[in-house]
This record gives structure tokens, sequence and C-alpha cells, in this order.
């Protein structure tokens, strides 16, 4: 698919931003993804490299584009967006579908020049040299590694007879990685559609839950509403009964489910490149007892009082500390945990319960980029950040010392959140999360 004339335009403005962080000596090198096998000759579904679909709209495998600040080629003009890309084949493309090659590329996606993808090593030597600094991160794809730093040597021994050579190569991620952590008005608008999407399909999964169905035909329920809508998962989606829900990244979806058991449900539709990361925990058979209710309450109290923390200028910590204090009081009050709260959270006892973080940045990767500190320390919240806030409480079967009504407890309740001018803004807001609501909704089905 080509981008129409506003993509475009927002694409070309990405790369001008990152040449304005890179600077006129820099040069920066972005590969596209590769082709992954998963039987002998059949392949997983093609997916863009989320850096390189960023700043190029380029969905073709085996692409490296190369953005040079500055660049004119032979004619003078600006030739600062190159791209590498598959030349056309009418063979491969009956049987693979349709390729742009690099007249195409040219053509339909703003690139100065384009050149095949075996002219890689012949030509990147002109378009390095002269630069003080290569920005492109190095161990995600060996081979082209390998024909970067050649080239750079290369460079390096004729550098006597004139030739400016780079003299180091940056991570790609202190720059593109920042820009990606800020979203931009068109990119948050694809977010919200993600997690519209998103919360759809979890509320298509609640209405379809009773005792007797499998994980499975539930998984079956939210993959159809992503399809009805023109996504994909945006990871493997976690659908979790019983006990089940107490292992994090639970994805063998293939238990029965059973009567007065909780269902965890962990579940994002990617929209356009962009990611939806929601999390629902609710009863089977439609009605919370009463443990689970006990313990569902502690979970969403923590949820609220961290999301209200996303504020500019609050530190990015501040949530998982705000949610650690009121899920350990909690653990108290159930009897999970007993002594002080301040002894036990610096003794970290509540990690037995809640072993993982209280959220992580979203938008095109579900963990998505972007440094949390700075020089150490935890920075501060942005407009234009979205962050999930996911807390949750996870009580092993036979867990010593626990209350057995407890037994095999997994609740963990997630939405995602943009920070804004104003305050907090819950994107996933379109699915129940409070116990009546989520009752009623199962009632009603």
């Amino acid at each position: 698919m080509r981008p129409n004339d506003h993509q475009l335009s927002e694409y070309a403005a990405r790369r001008a931003a990152l040449m304005q962080r890179i600077g006129p000596d820099g040069v920066a090198i972005i590969p596209g993804a590769h082709e992954v096998t998963r039987a002998r000759d059949t392949h997983f579904r093609f997916r863009q490299d989320s850096d390189f679909a960023y700043l190029t709209g380029f969905h073709e495998p085996d692409a490296v584009a190369v953005i040079a600040p500055g660049r004119k080629d032979d004619k003078g003009q600006p030739a600062e967006f190159v791209l590498f890309v598959r030349p056309r084949d009418a063979d491969s493309e009956i049987w693979h579908g349709r390729r742009f090659g690099p007249e195409g590329v040219v053509a339909l996606f703003g690139a100065a020049q384009a050149f095949n993808i075996g002219s890689l090593s012949s030509e990147l030597p002109k378009l390095l040299q002269g630069r003080e600094t290569v920005h492109f991160t190095l161990g995600e794809d060996p081979a082209l590694d390998t024909q970067v730093i050649n080239v750079i040597k290369d460079i390096r021994a004729i550098a006597r007879r004139g030739s400016a050579a780079p003299n180091g190569i940056t991570a790609l991620e202190n720059s593109l990685h920042e820009m990606r952590l800020i979203k931009r008005p068109s990119e948050i608008e694809l977010q919200r559609t993600a997690c519209e999407i998103s919360a759809a399909a979890h509320v298509r999964a609640m209405r379809a839950t009773k005792p007797g169905l499998n994980e499975w035909q539930i998984t079956a329920e939210i993959a159809a509403e992503f399809t009805l809508n023109d996504c994909e998962p945006g990871y493997g989606t976690i659908c979790g009964g019983g006990e089940n829900a107490c292992i994090l990244h639970y994805t063998e979806n293939n238990r029965a489910l059973k009567d007065g058991d909780l269902l965890l449900i962990d579940a994002g539709a990617e929209y356009r490149g962009y990611t939806g990361d929601i999390t629902r925990t609710f009863p089977i058979n439609g009605k919370y007892t009463a443990a689970q209710k006990a313990v569902y309450e502690v979970v969403l109290a923590a949820q609220k009082a961290a999301i209200a923390t996303l504020v500019i200028g609050e530190s990015v910590g501040k949530p998982h500390e705000v949610s650690t204090r009121v899920l350990t009081e909690g653990m108290v009050k159930l009897g999970l945990l007993t002594g002080d709260v301040d002894e036990l959270i610096k003794a970290d006892k509540q990690k037995q319960f809640f072993m993982h973080g209280t959220g992580h940045w979203l938008g095109m990767d579900v963990h998505d980029v972007g440094r949390y500190k700075l020089k150490g320390e935890y920075r501060k919240f942005e407009a234009g950040m979205i962050m999930t806030v996911e807390p949750g409480i996870y009580v092993s079967p036979g867990t010593p010392g626990v209350p057995s009504e407890y037994w095999g407890i997994g609740i963990r309740i997630e939405d995602d959140v943009l920070v804004t001018l104003i305050g907090p803004e819950v994107l996933t807001s379109g699915v129940p999360k409070e116990i009546h609501e989520i009752e009623a909704l199962m009632a009603a089905a």
C-alpha cells in the first residue's frame, strides 16, 4: 500500500526532525525487517521494522534506508533520503505479490534516490564518506553490521588521500527512539483507533464467556473482532482461566473455563502499525465471589491511583511507586502479607504477589521505545507520551500462609493512558472495569 499525500508529508516531517537531531555531519542507516521462516518454505506474516516504517511508510522486506542531511546528487539536487529495495521480479511477483522496485519507491514514497538492495555495498561508501558519525544500531542485523563496519574500514583506509572517514558509530535509539516516544497528533489518532478496537474485542469476549467453553474459543472471539476491523494481534493474546491467570505470559489458551473461576485476558489490536494493550479480569459465570471481589478492588484502586500520576512534570517512576503502595496496603488487609507496609516494600515482600512493573511505553511496539531514565534518574512525563498502567495481584495455588480462598486468583487490570496538557486520558475506557459494570454487561449477554 502506498502512502497518501498527507502520510507522505508526515514521513517527510519525521525524517526532517531526525536530520535535525543527527546534524549535518551525521548519517543514519535504518534497516527494514526480513521475512522469518515459520516452517520449511513458509514464512510468518511479514511485519515491517517499526523504526523503518516510522520514517518511510514502506512495507516490503529486505530494505535499507539511508538519511544524509544536506546531501545532493550528481546534478546538485537534494538527495537526503535514499532507499535500497528489492528489484522488480515478474516471477516472484506472480507467486508472492507485487513489488515497487527502485523506480516505484522514488515515484510513490518520496525517496530522492533508490537502488537495488544488491548494490548496497557499492553505494554505501559514497553515502558515508565525509560524514563524522554514523547513526546505526549494531547487533540487530549481523549481516548489515558487517557491511557497515567494512565500509567504514575501507573509507578509513583511504582517508590519508583526503577522504574524510566517519569517526564513530552511535546507536540510532539515542535520536530516533526519543522522537518516537513523543507521539505526534497523527500517531495519537491511530493509537486511539487501535485502543478502541482493542476495547471492543474485550467487550465481545466478556459477552461470549461462559462456563464450559475453552480458552481458545474466547481467543477466537478476540481475533475475529480484530480481523473484522482490519487489525491483527499486536502480540500473542493471553487468555488464562483460573490459576492460568497466575502465569504472567500464559499463551497456551487451551483449557476449559470453569464455573466460579476468573478469566484474565490481555490482548491488543494493531492498527496501521500502532498497538493497543488491554487487560481485564472477570468472572467466567458473570458474578465475582467475595474473595475475587476483595482482591479485584485492591487492584482497581491501585490502578486508579497510578493513572492519576500520569501528568506533565511528574516522575515516570511515580505510577509504580503509587501502585506498589496501594497494592501492599491491600495485601496486608487481605492477609496475604503481614507487617509494616513501609518495611514490606523496602524488603520487596510485595513481589511475591506483584512481580512486574506497573506500566511501559506504548506505540508502534507493544513495549515501545524510549528511555525511562535520563542520567540515572527517572525522566518527567511530557505531553504526547503513552503508557500502560497495569497493576496486578497473583496468588499461586497452595501458597503457604495465605488464606485458601485466594489460591489461584490472578487479577490484572490494564489501560492505555495518554499524557495531555489537561491530565491523563484513558484511551481504553471503552471496556468496563468496575465490578458492577462488568457483571451487568455479562448478565445482559
